[in-house]
């Protein structure tokens, strides 16, 4: 018994040892951000909660706990209060709560959001950013708002972000502009972050230097003589310290991994987030010190659970006989039946990405994609038996779309490399068909086209490089292509009659504007499709061939005719080339815009074609020439064996008998529930995304990054996420180091808790505080038959005038002491009682029913357009033009039209793309700028015309800032190319890539890798820099406040002076000839 014994202590105190350890490791937590400091305590986020610690790390207690999300802590200067944001309703707004605990209190009521930035040096007021009242969305303000409530303020600072109050309250350290660089290392565009020391009293700004001008500071948090700052200037992003007084910067860490993300300064301590760690430096000593902070807490969001959500499908396939259909269901393959049953969960792999599954026609067996080896890979999963086949995939790492052959014994798939493969299912050998000569838009492109009845045949389409798609058929047993259509129309699903007489195809012959999709001159033009037959053997006669009623004498069948006429319908499908492009025929279908072409019995087609802007699901039967509509619907899949359709409408799935109505209602999807392991989960989201990168990303050598070293150094922190928000944070530093712009989540999944968002109400007005009253200082005109440009107090019979008081909403009265945004909770879209008055005390009030807005962005945008359009006139004499572009898609397609032609007349042109958000390539804008003058046309009774007619031979001038980007960089680059005139206004942004479309992960998340990206004979270029303007005009804060605009000033002046150095000639009219002959 003794050896025994002496065994079992041994095992006890190596279990005691390593449950030390374990605990050791565990107890120091990680993630925590947004740190606050006082001068006893920090502040931090954990898990998405707002948490309190004292300044050692020891102690933490979490102060709130809500299904909306608390960030950007800051104490107040005695420590008592912290102020902090919090989605509780679904908006962002401003609450402060008492740093020992208790209920927080709500400040800020406005639905855009607004983020907590410092309080007032002398504690009342809570200093924060928000976009309420601006007229772009790339510029947000500052305002200040009482701890206890009331009346908001805006301070005179044009724009900014980030800000902190000098102590006596004399200056502001601010950034003009947010933060560009979330997931972009050494950003060096024209949005580079500054910090403005901003005299209160004077309205003037002096910047923090930077060595040669180059590099990123930002966050400022004052203190004493000294603002600190975080800064990339000497590669990562380190803390530094500037002297006020010296006028010198001082770098005071040094880190080369992982860069300094956020700080807070307090009584001599600088706090900061470094490596999901939190430090303190001390100015005092010159050191740093990391704490160590340890949290033992319930973090619901790792708790294992069983989720429900319509969107968590994902894809789905109908069996063969349409009794069931298989669905990827949040990453797990499911089946569901379409009448009696339950749902089947055939995987139950939290964990594991499974999608695409497809039934094979034979009903043995599904097919799908699954990441479980680290890699994409085929899995087959036998209905009989449950076994599981692996296909190990050599494409180009995602793939999606299986297409089993009607044999059931073959697989066609396509990859994210725009590959078509086709799958041995006995050899397991795969082999390459054909892949597209050119990117389009999507995560994938569909290539394949359909199956010959004999599993022998395989059509498929390639984007040639004219962009158009081309239509060929592969013969499996010559291993060879054919091609189908000859490259002069836009061909797309090919899909066989399964007697193999006919391929019928889509068509088109008007699709090359809208098919060079890269091009904004696209957007107003549409293309339509025909469908059309082609017939595959030389003896076929077309269907439509003309007929002639003739007296048919009907022989009995023998048996041997029967056995004929059975193996005539088993043959192999037979396709003469010669000649084949003469035997193809329209279906007399007019022209419309079909799609999901589908064939089920000899010449009866199925398509989608919209019908009064609905899609709808149409049945063509062309032995009878006859068009039926069945049902609205999105898309339909026909089940193998031809009685049962899948349907996809709206969000939801159904199964109807082929070629008819619906009549049961869509599938209930109620009762299928997945279990998560979130903590799997999110390693797959990691690994995935990464993959995502790796694939997707236009530079196969990652600009150079080591990527699999990059999965090393941040998958460390997987462990440490304690909620989804931990986890694409920390993505975010990993794509960080590819150094690109555009690289952002598309969306970060699902939330476990998703509070109700109350949207508040606005009238599209600006407010004054007189006489203890909310007095209506401006109104915002709009376009009231436009609902998005809507004027709540401009629409018929609503006769508010500025100046008038605001007295009672909704018969509670209002003074200044109240947040007046507060009244307006959940009104958006609603009829509200507004009571106004021309005078404060009420006197002679009117009473409207006015009905709020939920945005009023439109409505200030609009009147800053209009304005610059006025002063633009006013300035020139009407001489020049004046055109806004917000971006380089359809709205600003749309804008140009509405501002450049009713100006087409005038002498010179001011094309203004401050905060152009981009979109394609701008030729739409500089085709219209460039057009030459060519001639003049005399009328008998009204004025001549030039031609082109709505065209500006004049000067142009051109106005850039740091936030037009992407589009808005190319734009301004062609306008340099072709010499059109002069560009004044700031550097631009700097992101010419392009983010074309990305697969999303378990969760519903997504994020991009830049497929795309420009060059000319000069390399790759702008990305990173920007286009620098021909004359750098600032916008600095004392003449901005005064009411000018010293781009556009600039604009106006060199317009003048090119119209005075080089003024347009008159075309005088010939005299009139004499043309008879004497």
């Amino acid at each position: 018994m003794k050896p025994i014994s002496k065994i079992s202590t041994s095992i006890t105190l190596l279990f005691t040892m390593f449950y030390l350890s374990s605990f050791n490791i565990e107890a120091q937590t990680k993630l925590m951000h947004q740190p606050a400091l006082s001068d006893t305590h920090i502040a931090f986020i954990y898990a998405e909660d707002l948490w309190v610690a004292n300044i050692d790390g020891s102690n933490p207690i979490r102060l709130t706990i809500d299904e909306g999300i608390e960030s950007l802590p800051i104490f107040s200067p005695d420590g008592k209060y912290i102020a902090f944001n919090a989605q509780y309703d679904g908006n962002t707004d401003v609450y402060i709560i008492p740093s020992t605990g208790g209920i927080p209190k709500r400040l800020t009521f406005h639905p855009s959001g607004d983020y907590v930035v410092d309080f007032t040096p002398n504690g009342k007021n809570v200093l924060f950013s928000s976009r309420r009242n601006s007229f772009t969305n790339r510029y947000e303000q500052l305002y200040t708002i009482g701890t206890s409530g009331g009346n908001v303020t805006q301070l005179e600072i044009p724009n900014a972000s980030w800000a902190s109050y000098s102590d006596d309250g004399s200056h502001i350290a601010y950034t003009p502009l947010y933060e560009p660089y979330a997931q972009w290392k050494h950003y060096r565009g024209g949005m580079e972050s500054r910090i403005w020391i901003y005299n209160i009293k004077t309205h003037k700004v002096e910047e923090i230097p930077k060595p040669n001008n180059v590099g990123n500071t930002t966050k400022p948090q004052w203190m004493g003589n000294h603002i600190y700052y975080r800064s990339d200037v000497n590669g990562e992003f380190n803390l530094y310290q500037y002297n006020i007084n010296t006028k010198v910067s001082k770098q005071l860490t040094t880190y080369k991994d992982f860069p300094v993300l956020d700080l807070a300064a307090s009584n001599g301590n600088v706090i900061f987030e470094q490596a999901g760690n939190l430090h303190i430096y001390n100015p005092s000593t010159n050191e740093v010190k990391k704490l160590v902070i340890n949290i033992s807490t319930d973090l619901l969001e790792l708790r294992e659970r069983f989720v429900s959500d319509n969107s968590y499908l994902r894809s789905a396939s109908i069996s063969p006989s349409g009794v069931r259909v298989v669905m990827d269901y949040r990453g797990d393959i499911i089946t569901v039946p379409a009448k009696k049953g339950d749902p089947r969960n055939l995987t139950l792999t939290t964990g594991t990405h499974e999608k695409y599954p497809e039934w094979s026609p034979d009903g043995k067996s599904i097919a799908y994609f699954s990441d479980a080896s680290g890699e994409y890979e085929l899995h087959v999963k036998s209905i009989v038996s449950n076994n599981v086949k692996k296909y190990p995939l050599d494409g180009t790492g995602f793939y999606a779309n299986i297409h089993w052959s009607p044999d059931s014994n073959k697989i066609c798939f396509i990859d994210n490399g725009r590959n078509l493969y086709m799958l041995d299912i006995a050899s397991k050998k795969s082999i390459k068909i054909a892949s597209d000569e050119m990117y389009v838009p999507g995560p994938f492109r569909e290539l394949f086209g359909d199956w010959s009845s004999d599993s022998n045949w395989i059509t498929y389409t390639v984007i040639t490089e004219t962009n158009f798609e081309r239509a060929y058929a592969y013969s499996i047993t010559e291993k060879k292509s054919y091609a189908i259509s000859d490259g002069l129309a836009n061909v797309s699903e090919p899909k066989f009659d399964p007697s193999g007489k006919y391929i019928f195809m889509l068509a088109s012959t008007d699709a090359g504007p809208v098919v060079n999709w890269f091009d904004q001159s696209n957007n107003d033009m549409d293309f339509s499709n025909a469908i059309y037959l082609v017939t595959l053997q030389k003896d076929t006669v077309s269907p439509f061939a003309k007929e002639n009623d003739a007296e048919e004498i009907k022989e009995e069948k023998n048996e041997k005719d029967k056995d004929k006429s059975k193996a005539e319908t088993e043959k192999l499908v037979k396709i003469d080339w010669d000649g084949f492009e003469n035997r193809i025929i329209d279906v007399p279908l007019s022209a419309s815009d079909y799609r999901n072409l589908a064939v089920t019995s000899e010449g009866e087609l199925f398509y989608i074609a919209n019908k009064d802007n609905t899609p709808m699901i149409h049945k063509y039967n062309i032995k009878e020439r006859k068009e039926d509509a069945i049902m609205p619907a999105s898309g339909f899949q026909i089940a193998s064996k031809g009685k049962k359709m899948l349907y996809f409408n709206r969000g939801s799935i159904g199964i109807t008998n082929v070629g008819k109505k619906a009549e049961d209602g869509p599938l209930n999807l109620s009762e299928v529930k997945v279990k998560i392991n979130p903590r799997k989960e999110w390693e797959n989201i990691f690994n995935e995304a990464w993959r995502v990168n790796r694939d997707y990303f236009y530079d196969p050598g990652m600009h150079g990054v080591d990527w699999k070293a990059m999965k090393q150094k941040y998958q460390v922190f997987l462990p440490s996420v304690a909620s989804r928000g931990d986890l694409y944070r920390m993505m975010s530093w990993m794509f960080s180091e590819l150094a690109v712009g555009h690289h952002r989540f598309g969306s970060r999944g699902d939330r476990m808790n998703n509070p109700e968002r109350i949207s508040g109400g606005l009238l599209g007005a600006d407010y004054e505080v007189s006489n203890s009253k909310y007095r209506i200082k401006k109104i915002y005109g709009g376009l009231n038959w436009n609902p998005s440009l809507r004027s709540p107090l401009t629409e018929p019979g609503v006769n508010v005038n500025i100046d008038d008081y605001i007295i009672s909403i909704n018969g509670t009265k209002v003074t200044s002491s109240d947040n007046l945004y507060s009244f307006f909770e959940n009104t958006a879209n609603k009829i509200v009682s507004l009571q106004v008055s021309a005078s404060a005390d009420g006197s002679n009030p009117r009473t409207y029913k006015v009905t709020p807005v939920g945005n009023e962005s439109a409505l200030r945008n609009r009147d800053w357009i209009e304005s610059n359009m006025k002063k633009v006139h006013e300035a020139t004499n009407g001489q020049v033009a004046y055109v806004y572009v917000p971006n380089t898609a359809g709205a600003g397609h749309q804008y140009f039209k509405r501002y450049f032609f009713p100006q087409a007349t005038k002498k010179a042109i001011i094309i203004d793309e401050r905060f152009n958000g981009g979109g394609q390539l701008a030729d739409y804008y500089i085709d219209m700028l460039k057009k030459p003058e060519q001639a003049y046309w005399n009328f008998r009774y009204g004025k001549d015309l030039k031609s082109p007619s709505a065209s500006i031979q004049g000067p142009k001038v051109m106005i850039t800032d740091e936030t037009a980007g992407s589009g808005g960089d190319y734009l301004p680059w062609m306008f340099k190319k072709f010499k059109l005139g002069t560009i004044v206004g700031k550097r631009t942004w700097g992101g010419l890539v392009g983010v074309l479309g990305y697969p999303e992960f378990i969760d519903g998340g997504s994020v991009t890798a830049p497929n795309v990206a420009f060059y000319t004979e000069n390399g790759f270029r702008v990305e990173n820099e920007g286009v620098a303007p021909d004359i750098e005009v600032e916008q600095w804060p004392e003449l901005v406040i005064k009411g000018h605009d010293p781009q556009l000033e600039k604009a106006i002046e060199i317009a003048l002076k090119k119209l005075k150095e080089n003024p347009p000639k008159a075309m005088k009219r010939p005299p009139y000839p004499i043309k008879t002959k004497n």
